[in-house]
């Protein structure tokens, strides 16, 4: 929403869509950077006074960048401000699954992030909706002007939450591990670097084929499918009591994931398309479930919100690079490329996911025995 917001905002301002998407990359690749270190902070000091100092400066950060671009001060101005909403914006998808983890059992842990998956693809169909209506109906500054509303109140009333705030393990004197340093850790990051292209690139792959046919208007619809797709998967998979372990469901749906992308390449109407999209959608959210899960068991104690955060900051730039090269692709020849493009970071996420199986496996918790039967039973 944020970035949508800025590039609505600066180029109805400046009138330069460059100078928006400067801006905007600035506040993104600060928050990928800021994000593990403070999820540390979280971990060590708790996320409470994490949430409601950042908030503070998050607040103070985006009205310096509206104050930027109201008065029209140079680019760099407004760069130095994003870079400051950026740093100030915590991965709060990240928290919110720490505190699933410390908040509810085990037993009910991959149901809580389905769940948590479910509302994350209902933000993204309903989120860019809110932000062009209130940037393009009530003011140009009204999408960002949200953003900071929702994050500051949603900082604050997290932050007094104290029933499902993780406990910090740091001890005195004492170095804690970091989560970097874990090699599950790692296998679960290029995972979602991989997945993250994929996303990247097939997004580029719907806009592109809309355009292709000279109906721009339908690429924002083949979105909304993909994220429905994904959502309707979210909730059938967090209701499944799955026997089979989670490196292994990350495999599977890492693998769905990439051959998802494959027919994309070969459709051949807008309405082929639409169909395909909510094909491709349907291992999203299974995915994401499937590496939070076993995130929670290979993250070291005490370090699964900066955890958390390495993770979305790797699908970030997955996301950041798929976009990237998925246009150039698509510029320089079709969509078809797009999608190849998507499929090909499926498949960088399905190795790793295969070569990391024995890692992944060390982190999960063994199979909880059968109850004994009692005598009355026998």
């Amino acid at each position: 929403m944020r970035s949508i917001g800025c590039l609505m905002l600066i180029s109805a301002v400046t009138g330069s869509l460059g100078d928006a998407g400067t801006v905007a990359a600035a506040m993104l690749v600060s928050q990928g950077v800021a994000a593990p270190f403070l999820g540390r902070l979280a971990d060590r000091h708790s996320q409470r006074k994490v949430l409601l100092t950042t908030c503070l400066g998050h607040a103070v950060g985006m009205t310096l960048l509206l104050v930027a671009v109201g008065l029209r001060l140079p680019l760099w101005a407004m760069v130095a401000a994003a870079v400051v909403t950026g740093c100030t914006s915590v991965s709060f998808t990240g928290f919110m699954r720490a505190r699933w983890a410390a908040f509810v059992d085990q037993a009910a842990l991959r149901t809580a992030y389905a769940m948590e998956s479910m509302l994350d693809d209902t933000i993204f169909l309903l989120g860019p909706l809110l932000v062009t209506v209130l940037s393009s109906s009530a003011h140009p500054a009204g999408g960002l002007v949200a953003c900071a509303v929702l994050t500051v109140t949603g900082s604050v009333f997290v932050a007094l939450h104290g029933r499902s705030e993780p406990m910090s393990a740091h001890t005195p004197g004492e170095q804690p591990r970091r989560a970097i340093t874990v090699p599950g850790v790692w296998v679960l990051m290029i995972s979602y670097a991989g997945m993250g292209f994929l996303f990247g690139a097939i997004d580029v792959t719907m806009i592109a084929f809309a355009q292709e046919r000279s109906e721009s208007g339908f690429g924002g619809v083949l979105l909304a499918l993909i994220a429905v797709g994904s959502l309707v998967a979210g909730v059938s998979y967090g209701a499944v009591n799955w026997r089979v372990s989670q490196g292994r469901l990350l495999a599977g749906t890492t693998c769905v994931l990439m051959l998802s992308a494959v027919p994309l390449a070969f459709a051949d109407s807008l309405w082929v398309m639409a169909v395909l999209a909510v094909v491709a959608g349907i291992a999203i959210s299974p995915a994401l479930i499937a590496g939070s899960t076993l995130l929670q068991s290979v993250a070291p104690k005490g370090a699964l919100s900066e955890a958390f955060s390495w993770l979305n900051s790797f699908g970030a730039l997955g996301i950041a690079s798929g976009t990237a090269v998925g246009g150039q692709l698509a510029d320089l020849n079709t969509s078809a490329h797009a999608a190849w493009a998507g499929a090909a970071g499926g498949l960088v996420a399905l190795v790793a996911s295969l070569a990391g199986q024995p890692v992944l496996r060390k982190g999960e918790p063994a199979a909880r025995p059968a109850p004994e039967m009692t005598t009355a039973e026998q």
